[in-house]
């Protein structure tokens, strides 16, 4: 089992910039998809963006395309999520989340990632 530590999150305003973290500790990280989703008051848990277990392919939802950067560093053990011009609607717990398979493309859908993050909260103010 892995277990994943999200940080970075905080309050900031509608153009500006945050970089998330997520740490993994326990199994091996390196061969596992990762994956970013978030969920705001009142709403379903959403994809945000995926990485593949090398860091070559990276997929985006269409709300954040352009605008946020999912990389990973495996000698680190560690994936980032960098968001810039931030826009109210942003406003959502995000939680980071590793694929159930090894060695498996990234998936979009929540069933397709094992363990996750606690979350860490972004706030977006206009």
């Amino acid at each position: 089992q892995v277990q994943l530590v999200e940080s970075g999150g905080g309050l900031v305003q509608a153009g500006g910039s945050l970089r998330l973290s997520c740490a993994a500790s326990g199994r091996t990280f390196n061969n596992y998809a990762m994956g970013w989703f978030r969920q705001a008051p009142g709403k379903e848990r959403e994809f945000v963006a995926a990485i593949s277990w090398r860091g070559s392919s990276t997929f985006y939802a269409d709300s954040v395309k352009g605008r946020f950067t999912i990389s990973r560093d495996n000698a680190k053990n560690t994936a980032y999520l960098q968001m810039n011009s931030l826009k109210p609607e942003d406003t959502a717990i995000y939680y980071c989340a590793v694929a159930i398979r090894a060695w498996s493309a990234p998936g979009r859908n929540i069933a397709d990632f094992g363990s996750w993050g606690q979350g860490t909260q972004v706030t977006v103010s206009s």
